[in-house]
């Protein structure tokens, strides 16, 4: 019998004091696998504005808030995975106000 394994990708951290009003990556060089689930947590003092295009705003986080985005529950059948795509990049910016200090975190978990 086939089984899967989930495991974790490596935590990646970005210094909050790096953003401005313009999106930048938070995860260079993009996610490592194609994940099913990830989180992400704002542990700055401001406001952070999250992109997965880099050109519109998808997602908000208020100052010590966190984002659990879990596919999985919006795969279409029970034997599929749905997966956030290797590769993704996600995107941040200052949403207003704070002193930009802090880190926002990605961690994630992908099907081995």
């Amino acid at each position: 019998m086939a089984t899967d394994v989930i495991r974790p990708i490596r935590l990646r951290y970005f210094n909050a004091i790096g953003l401005t009003g313009d999106y930048k990556v938070l995860n260079v060089g993009g996610l490592p696998e194609a994940c099913s689930y990830i989180k992400i947590f704002n542990d700055s003092d401001f406001v952070l504005d999250l992109s997965y295009d880099g050109q519109q705003g998808h997602e908000m986080l208020d100052p010590s808030d966190t984002l659990e985005l879990y596919f999985q529950a919006n795969s279409r059948s029970n034997n599929h995975v749905a997966m956030l795509n290797k590769g993704t990049k996600i995107y941040g910016k200052d949403g207003g106000g704070g002193l930009k200090g802090g880190y926002i975190y990605i961690s994630g978990w992908y099907v081995k």
